[in-house]
C-alpha cells in the first residue's frame, strides 16, 4: 500500500469517526480526497495550512425546528436545516431541498460537492445546501406555504444576497422559492437578491429552470466532442421527470436526439418512438400542475411500456443522463449501461453513480461526467441571476444561454486540464482537482479562519 493510499484511507477514517451515521458524506468526501491528496501531498502550503481538514469542516450548521398547522388545523413539526460549509471564494449559494429522506448526513454531502461545483463555474459562489424532511407531495398550497413561510421564519436571520443565498432543489420549485421569498422579504423588510429561481416577476432570471437539464447536455456535447461525435442522432436515457429530466429532454431534443425514459420513484417509462416535444408538454402538465405518476404516461401514449419498480438503465442507449437522485447507478446498472453500447454519461443529479458504479465507468473508458461538472449549469444560472439582481436588470434568454454554454465549456476544459492522462480524462478527477485548486488557494491567502 503507497503511503498516499494509506493517508488517504486515515484521513477519511477520521472523517467517518467525526461524522457518524452519514455514509453519503463520507462517499463524497473519500471520492474527492482520493483525487486531491496527490496534490496536497506536492503542495507543502496545503498541508501546514491543513487545507483537507478544514475543507470537509462545515464553517457552520443550523438546525431548527419547524412548526407549522395542516388543513385540518393539525400542528405538525418538521426540522429545518442550512449548511454553510465554505465562503472562501464567495457567498454560500446552493438549493434548499424538501424530501423525506432529507437528513444532516445528506445535506452535508451536498452543501460538500457543492463547494467545488460552484468553484467550477468560474463565479464567487462558496458552497451550501439546506432544506427540511418536509414532504410537499399530497400538500395542498396552504399547507406548502404555511409550511415555507414557518421555515424562513427561521431562516431569514442567516441568509443575505452578500452572506447566503438559497436556491431550489428537490422538492423546492417556483411555488416554494415564491412563498419563502415572500416571508424573507414581510420579516425582514428588505426586496434583494437573497434567493435565486425566483419568479420573472420579482426578479427571476429567464433560463433559471432549464439551465441544469440544458447544461448537462451542454457537458455531454463537449465531451463527445473530444471524440469527433455529436448528441444528434442519438438514443438517450433519461431518470427521473421532474425539473432536471424535463430540461435535459427538452434540450435533448432541440439537438437532435431521441430521448426514451423518464421516471419517478414507482418506476420507469419506456418509449422506443422517442419522448417528443408533444408528449414532453403532457409530462410537465402531469408533474408541474396535476403532480401525478410517469405510470400515467404508459396510459396516455399506448406505445409505451411502464416498467414498474425499475430504473431505466437496462435499456439500450448511446447516452444516459441520471438525473433523479443519489445512488441511482449502481455497479450493476452500470455494467448495464456499458454493455448495452452507452458511450456518454452526464450526470444532471448529484452523485447519483455509486463508488463502484463509477469504477466501472472509468474501467470503460467511456465518457462519464460527474454530477459537480455535468450538472453545474442550473447554480451557474442561479450566479447569473445574483449578478442580474445586484446591476437591477434582466438579460435576454440569448444572453443567459450564451453565458451559460460558456460556463460549460470552461468547466469542461479545466476538467480536461486535470483529468486528462494518456489520450484518456477522467473527469471525476478533473473535476475535483480544478474545483479544490481554487478553493485552497483562496483559503491560504486568507489565513487560518
Amino acid at each position: 500500500m503507497s503511503s498516499n493510499t494509506q493517508a488517504i484511507a486515515a484521513f477519511v477514517a477520521e472523517v467517518v469517526a467525526k461524522n457518524p451515521n452519514e455514509p453519503e458524506f463520507h462517499q463524497a468526501v473519500h471520492e474527492v480526497v482520493h483525487s486531491v491528496y496527490p496534490v496536497v501531498a506536492a503542495n507543502p502550503a496545503y498541508r501546514e495550512a491543513r487545507i483537507l481538514d478544514r475543507l470537509v469542516e462545515p464553517e457552520r450548521v443550523i438546525m431548527f425546528r419547524v412548526p407549522w398547522l395542516d388543513d385540518q388545523g393539525q400542528f405538525q413539526i418538521n426540522r429545518g436545516y442550512r449548511i454553510e460549509m465554505n465562503s472562501a471564494i464567495g457567498p454560500y449559494k446552493g438549493g434548499l431541498r424538501l424530501h423525506p429522506t432529507v437528513t444532516l448526513g445528506v445535506l452535508k454531502f451536498l452543501a460538500f460537492e457543492q463547494v467545488l461545483k460552484n468553484s467550477l463555474t468560474t463565479l464567487s459562489m462558496g458552497g451550501g445546501k439546506g432544506g427540511s424532511d418536509f414532504d410537499p407531495k399530497g400538500k395542498s398550497n396552504n399547507e406548502v406555504m404555511r409550511f415555507c413561510q414557518s421555515f424562513m421564519t427561521e431562516l431569514y436571520r442567516h441568509i443575505g444576497p452578500d452572506t447566503d443565498v438559497p436556491a431550489g432543489d428537490i422538492g423546492v420549485g417556483g411555488r416554494e422559492i415564491g412563498y419563502l421569498f415572500g416571508q424573507y422579504k414581510r420579516i425582514a423588510n428588505r426586496f434583494n437578491g437573497v434567493l435565486t429561481g425566483k419568479g420573472l416577476s420579482f426578479g427571476g432570471s429567464l433560463l433559471r429552470p432549464e439551465a441544469t437539464g440544458y447544461g448537462a447536455v451542454y457537458f455531454a456535447q463537449e465531451m463527445l466532442a473530444t471524440r469527433g461525435q455529436e448528441v444528434a442522432g442519438k438514443v438517450a436515457t433519461v431518470s427521473g421527470s421532474g425539473n432536471v429530466a424535463q430540461y435535459t429532454v427538452e434540450k435533448l431534443l432541440h439537438c437532435g436526439a431521441k430521448p426514451i425514459t423518464l421516471s419517478d420513484s414507482g418506476g420507469t417509462i419506456l418509449d422506443e418512438d422517442g419522448i417528443d416535444e408533444e408528449k414532453l408538454a403532457w409530462v410537465m402538465d402531469l408533474k408541474n400542475v396535476r403532480r401525478g405518476r410517469i405510470s400515467e404516461y404508459a396510459n396516455r401514449f399506448p406505445n409505451a411500456r411502464f416498467l414498474a419498480g425499475q430504473r431505466p438503465w437496462g435499456v439500450k442507449c448511446d447516452l444516459a443522463f441520471p438525473s433523479a437522485t443519489q445512488n441511482e447507478v449502481d455497479e450493476s446498472d452500470a455494467r448495464a449501461l456499458v454493455a448495452n453500447g452507452c458511450v456518454c454519461v452526464s450526470e444532471g443529479a448529484n452523485m447519483p453513480t455509486t463508488p463502484e458504479g463509477v469504477e466501472v465507468f472509468l474501467a470503460a473508458r467511456i465518457l462519464y461526467g460527474p454530477g459537480k461538472a455535468a450538472n453545474a449549469g442550473g447554480v451557474s444560472v442561479s450566479g447569473l441571476e445574483m449578478t442580474q439582481n445586484a446591476g437591477v436588470v434582466g438579460w435576454p434568454r440569448e444572453e443567459v444561454d450564451m453565458r451559460l454554454q460558456q460556463i460549460m465549456k470552461s468547466i469542461h476544459a479545466n476538467c480536461v486540464q486535470y483529468g486528462e492522462e494518456d489520450g484518456f480524462v477522467n473527469y471525476v478527477r478533473g473535476a475535483n482537482i480544478a474545483g479544490f485548486v481554487k478553493v485552497a488557494d483562496a483559503m491560504l491567502a486568507q489565513g487560518c479562519v
